[in-house]
């Protein structure tokens, strides 16, 4: 099923909002948050990678985020555990353990059935819209966690003083819409028309 827009002309939307994003986002932890890094007194700095690479790294380089997800789940288990906070104890981050554990499980099945050592024609006809659909869900799923994930940083930074009308908060709320709208015209490019092929391309022979 296709919509009736050229996938070549949407796609200019989720590339404009990615930049976007990546721009909010590091202007965020890094020039109002105070920076990134992985040894720091301040713990602050410490969590301030998880936001960047769940956005950059998990939303929208979408594949290159398998190879992130590990790396992205460790900064928040150590900004946890370097200041004496609970883990796994919020939605966000159960949610976050099942979509890594979904990622990890459609990129070793895609990768036997499609790839090494690979399945029968049959087989592979057969999984690839399920392939397809499991990983439309878990991309949905990694949207809206990334954006729980805002909600309730920035719920901890005003329970600690921010202000709800800041500059800062109008911020984050932002740079959540413009993830999910990035989220949905993605999707929107997955079911738009693929560009049609002229006389002049190459066939298999």
């Amino acid at each position: 099923m296709a919509i009736g827009v050229r996938a070549l002309h949407l796609t200019i939307v989720p590339h404009a909002l990615a930049v976007a994003g990546v721009l909010m986002v590091l202007v965020w932890c890094i020039y109002l948050r105070g920076g990134l890094a992985w040894e720091s007194s301040n713990k602050s700095l410490i969590f301030n990678i998880h936001p960047v690479l769940m956005l950059i790294g998990f939303i929208i380089l979408g594949g290159e985020g398998n190879q992130n997800s590990l790396l992205l789940k460790l900064t928040a288990f150590k900004y946890h555990n370097e200041s004496s906070i609970a883990n796994l104890y919020s939605l966000h981050s159960w949610l976050g353990i099942g979509i890594i554990v979904l990622y990890g499980i459609q990129w070793i099945y895609g990768f036997l059935v499609f790839f090494y050592p690979g399945g029968s024609s049959g087989l592979r006809s057969e999984s690839l819209p399920w392939h397809v659909l499991l990983g439309l869900f878990v991309y949905i799923l990694a949207v809206g966690n990334a954006t729980i994930g805002f909600l309730e940083k920035l719920t901890f930074l005003e329970s600690s003083g921010l202000a709800k009308y800041g500059a800062e908060a109008y911020l984050v709320n932002f740079t959540a819409i413009v993830t999910i709208l990035y989220g949905a015209f993605v999707i929107f490019t997955v079911f738009s028309q693929a560009p049609q092929e002229d006389d002049y391309s190459y066939s298999a022979i």
